[in-house]
C-alpha cells in the first residue's frame, strides 16, 4: 500500500526557512520521480519541485527557483524540501506525491500531476 507522510509544515516570518519531508512506503522510492506540490486558497493547485529518485534529476517551477532546495534519500526512502527566503505568496497546502512511473521524468510529474497523494501539510508566511 502506497503510503505519503508529510512533516515539517509551519507558521514563519517572510525572509524565513522551512523544510518540508515526506516519508514515502509501499514502493521503492529510487525506481520513480517524486515531488511537492502547492494549493493556497482559490487557486489551482501547482507542480513546486520534483527529482528523479534514480539520478538526482530536478524540476523546479520558476517562482521557487534559486529559494526552494528538493532532495531524497533513497535508502531511506525519504524527500525533503528546504525553502528559504520564504514569501507570502508561499502560504499554501504542500502535499507530497508520486505517479509511480517506473523512471519518469520530474518535469512530467510535476506539471502533469501524481497519482498518489500525502495528506498535506499547512506552510503559512506571515508577519
Amino acid at each position: 500500500q502506497v503510503q505519503l507522510v508529510e512533516s515539517g509544515g509551519g507558521l514563519v516570518q517572510p525572509g524565513g526557512s522551512l523544510r518540508l519531508s515526506c516519508a514515502a512506503s509501499g514502493f521503492t522510492l529510487g525506481n520513480y520521480a517524486i515531488g511537492w506540490f502547492r494549493q493556497a486558497p482559490g487557486k489551482e493547485r501547482e507542480g513546486v519541485s520534483c527529482i528523479r529518485s534514480s539520478d538526482g534529476i530536478t524540476y523546479y517551477a520558476d517562482s521557487v527557483k534559486g529559494r526552494f532546495t528538493i532532495s531524497r534519500d533513497n535508502a531511506r526512502n525519504t524527500m525533503s524540501l528546504q525553502m528559504n527566503s520564504l514569501k507570502p505568496e508561499d502560504t499554501a497546502v504542500y502535499y507530497c506525491a508520486t505517479d509511480l512511473t517506473l523512471y519518469g521524468g520530474p518535469e512530467r510529474l510535476c506539471l502533469g500531476g501524481g497519482g498518489y497523494w500525502g495528506q498535506g501539510t499547512q506552510v503559512t508566511v506571515s508577519s
